[in-house]
């Protein structure tokens, strides 16, 4: 590729809500919109990261395809030569690089990455896959196939990215110039920015974030949500006693949780501010997601799916192209091919 190259994932798996779209979605939409022109942007399905916890495989692959009509819907530019869409499984090249990296990393890197410990925490061995382990390891190939430069990571990914670096660096050293080292995660927040996206919180509990293991479902509200089942949950929201709007997480974070919502779905808080009545302010919320779900679900469904298979065709093609000649490049290195 000629263009410095940005490399992203969309989600595979699981049912995307408000705080998705809001947090994560839309900012990835726009940063592909935005740095086109420069770079190369791939966003890639990381399929085969999915299933590192168990999942129902009998629903993945259509959630694979709903959650790529989701980000069409949300503006994704399918017509955009220069931002290419992929399923990592599409692509082998992705798994035997990661069948190469493991023999270059050491099994304590792994047992020190905090995700691993956090989502491994209270597992027997026998329950904890050799997949949720070696994660990291396949990030690194997602990257390093590439050449991708800058990939924006959150501050639970920014152990993995490191990982990234590092074996990059030591397979550089070992058998020369290999791969595009990454850039380190200070220049990857100066790049996108620290912030990269909104936190919605759980309307129900908004000391956490908004997240679909809320087994009550009445703290989130799905995108799939009718718009008056979420206008209902709108008006539920948990708030406090204090009795007047004010705009601050420490003492109010349910009715600034609302405000952030009302904020980003193009309403005016300020107008709330010193306001005695929360009632107000759920109604002006409720009518803001209310709309957003109608419009977005409108949208939704007048996504062309034959449009999206035949990105995802040619994307694929094209990133197989480019992957091959970096996985030869490695296996020539390490000897599995001739020089």
């Amino acid at each position: 590729m000629t263009k410095p190259v940005i490399l992203t994932g969309l989600r595979a798996n699981n049912d995307l809500h408000i705080g998705n779209y809001l947090g994560a979605l839309l900012p990835l939409v726009d940063m592909a919109r935005q740095k086109s022109s420069e770079y190369q942007v791939n966003l890639f399905v990381p399929d085969l990261h999915s299933f590192t916890t168990p999942i129902d495989h009998s629903q993945l692959q259509a959630s694979i395809m709903q959650n790529i009509r989701v980000f069409t819907a949300a503006g994704l530019p399918l017509d955009n030569p220069d931002v290419n869409i992929y399923r990592q499984s599409y692509i082998p090249a992705h798994s035997e690089l990661t069948w190469i990296l493991d023999c270059f990393t050491g099994a304590g890197e792994m047992r020190r990455m905090t995700q691993f410990k956090d989502k491994s925490e209270g597992l027997g061995d026998e329950r904890v896959s050799v997949g949720l382990f070696n994660y990291p390891v396949l990030m690194a190939a997602d990257i390093l196939l590439y050449g991708a430069r800058f990939v924006p990571v959150g501050d639970d990914q920014t152990q993995h990215l490191e990982f990234a670096r590092d074996i990059a660096e030591r397979l550089n050293n070992k058998f020369g110039d290999l791969f595009v080292v990454p850039e380190p995660v200070k220049k990857q927040h100066e790049f996108f920015g620290k912030d990269q996206g909104l936190r919605i919180r759980d309307l129900q509990n908004p000391l956490k974030k908004m997240s679909k293991s809320d087994e009550s479902g009445k703290g989130v509200i799905f995108l799939t949500d009718s718009p008056k089942a979420a206008r209902k949950k709108i008006m539920s929201a948990e708030t406090d006693s204090i009795g007047k709007v004010n705009y601050d997480y420490e003492r109010q974070p349910g009715v600034s949780n609302l405000l952030d919502i009302y904020r980003f779905l193009g309403g005016e808080p300020r107008e709330f501010i010193g306001e005695a009545q929360y009632g107000l302010l759920k109604k002006a919320v409720a009518d803001k997601v209310e709309g957003f779900l109608i419009d977005f679900q409108a949208r939704l469904k007048k996504v062309d799916n034959a449009q999206i298979f035949n990105k995802l065709e040619s994307d694929e093609a094209k990133m197989r192209k480019i992957a091959d000649s970096q996985l030869l490049k490695v296996q020539k290195a390490v000897g599995l091919r001739p020089q």
